[in-house]
């Protein structure tokens, strides 16, 4: 227990929730009497969302007051921790409309083996890799643990869930509970014959949950997509689906010479894509233009409640025209405040 740690979450959210000093002084003093401090799950949902707040690599932080927060620190089942992991997807995939959503599990107790609870498997196979290769290795864990797939480049991977020491469990999510959007362009036709196709909800299920000194490992949580990430990221890294070369193809870009640049061409009309296909779906998903304005909204809130603003300008500036947005032509101070979101070493 780290009383410091403690006292200072204690006092911010006194402060920022308008509590008295009074109770703030009861409050430490139940914490030392007792010998263990247990977060009320209100004390949960305030750090959840400042852990939100001080997210650096995070463009949408404007909506962090809007983090729905659910409290599973008491379950401790597999099956019942695979129920609750569906109920989050359901509820943060809301039909389309989606919500921001976080559930929390028992800290030091429950891993979540997976990056995001939604992801797609990746195959080493003869020809190459088929699905996605950021994938290949957690695949081959789930394989081992008696899991397979269908071979095809959109298999949804199982959750796998570990508590304590116990052996790690897996569970295949119900198909539909998964929301997938197929890609297609508003004007050329071809993009459908490619048959991509991306799931509606990034819910990272990697990341440990910092607050008053506590991690809690296993605390999925989830906004809504940045075009980017799919159109610019996922399906064109070269690493991951690649598809640029045969976007370029389908427009008839002259791919021979690097000045032609094809390769930005195809990204925009990838992107494109991503952005008709989602909207068409209705389902949730900003443009990296209008994600930079809305965070230049939320500079000007954090100023004006007189808190000092941090970001790690890599991971704000959209990996698409990010010279266009005022991220790019700014500093940010890269300081990390707690609570917060920070990576882990997987358990595999």
């Amino acid at each position: 227990m780290n009383l410091q740690e403690i006292r200072r979450f204690l006092a911010l959210y006194q402060m920022e929730l308008n509590k008295s000093e009074q109770w703030l002084t009861n409050r430490l003093q139940q914490v030392e009497k007792e010998g263990v401090y247990i977060p009320s799950t209100e004390e949960l949902t305030f750090g959840a969302r400042v852990a939100w707040r001080n997210s650096n690599k995070c463009i949408g932080r404007l909506f962090w007051q809007s983090l729905h927060v659910e409290d599973a620190r008491d379950i401790l089942d597999e099956h019942a921790i695979f129920e609750k992991l569906v109920h989050h997807i359901r509820y943060a995939t809301n039909e389309g409309k989606i919500r921001p959503t976080i559930t929390v599990f028992a800290a030091g107790r429950v891993r979540v083996w997976n990056h995001q609870l939604i992801r797609y498997a990746g195959y080493e196979t003869a020809e190459g890799i088929v699905g996605d290769p950021h994938s290949v290795s957690f695949t081959k864990i789930c394989e081992s643990l008696g899991w397979r797939g269908e071979g095809t480049a959109f298999d949804v991977l199982p959750l796998v869930i570990q508590v304590d020491e116990r052996s790690p469990q897996w569970f295949a999510i119900p198909k539909e509970e998964v929301l997938e959007v197929a890609i297609r362009h508003p004007e050329q036709s071809q993009i459908e014959e490619l048959a991509l196709k991306w799931y509606a909800v990034p819910i990272i299920s990697s990341m440990r949950f910092q607050m008053a000194g506590i991690d809690f490992q296993a605390a999925p949580f989830n906004g809504w997509y940045m075009g980017t990430e799919i159109g610019a990221r996922n399906l064109a890294d070269h690493d991951r689906y690649n598809m640029l070369p045969k976007i370029a193809e389908i427009f008839g870009l002259d791919t021979t010479r690097q000045a032609s640049l094809w390769r930005d061409r195809a990204l925009v009309e990838l992107n494109i894509a991503v952005l008709h296909s989602f909207k068409e779906d209705g389902v949730s998903i900003v443009d990296h233009h209008t994600a930079a304005q809305q965070f230049k909204l939320f500079e000007e809130a954090e100023h004006k409640a007189g808190r000092d603003l941090t970001g790690n300008w890599t991971w704000l500036i959209p990996p698409l025209s990010p010279a266009t947005t005022h991220i790019f032509h700014k500093p940010y101070y890269n300081v990390y405040n707690t609570p917060n979101y920070f990576y882990q070493k997987p358990p595999y």
